[in-house]
């Protein structure tokens, strides 16, 4: 009998305990932006600005974060910053992680530009937020589309 009230009473504990864990309200994460970086050797840098939106009701502490960006489903650029901070309930920031392209991914994506459309190009982003104390960290999955710089009229036509 006390072994069945006592895992009766172990049950519940972990039910409500599962029930008090509201599933967290998702970060929208895009691409805000894209800047040159003085690179080194045959590596490309930028500073990728992202914009998070945090939809939940309470704001957001982070402390670090990682990214992968993809473009044309190809890896492109990854980079990491230990910026910390906090993004506002119902609010967003703007957050920006130098990135490292090696001299692979560009000369892969010069001649996926010299094929394709040059105009514009699906990114896939992905990453974490690192957390701060006792919070766990959030990773992110965003898609997306960037609008290319135009390239210059070809002269010799």
């Amino acid at each position: 009998m006390n072994r069945c009230l006592l895992l009766i009473s172990g049950l519940f504990f972990i039910l409500s305990g599962c029930a008090a864990l509201k599933l967290q309200d998702p970060l929208r994460i895009s691409v805000a932006g894209l800047e040159p970086l003085e690179g080194k050797g045959m590596e490309a840098r930028f500073a990728v600005q992202l914009r998070i939106q945090n939809h939940g009701e309470k704001p957001l502490d982070y402390d670090g974060v990682a990214l992968d960006l993809d473009l044309r489903g190809m890896s492109f650029a990854s980079g990491v910053s230990d910026q910390r901070g906090t993004i506002p309930r119902f609010g967003e920031t703007i957050i920006t992680v130098p990135v490292t392209v090696p001299a692979t991914a560009i000369i892969r994506h010069a001649f996926g530009l010299a094929t394709g459309d040059r105009t514009r190009a699906d990114y896939q982003l992905y990453g974490r937020l690192g957390g701060t104390g006792l919070s766990i960290g959030r990773s992110f999955d965003s898609s997306g589309e960037i609008t290319l710089p135009a390239l210059p009229p070809d002269e010799t036509q």
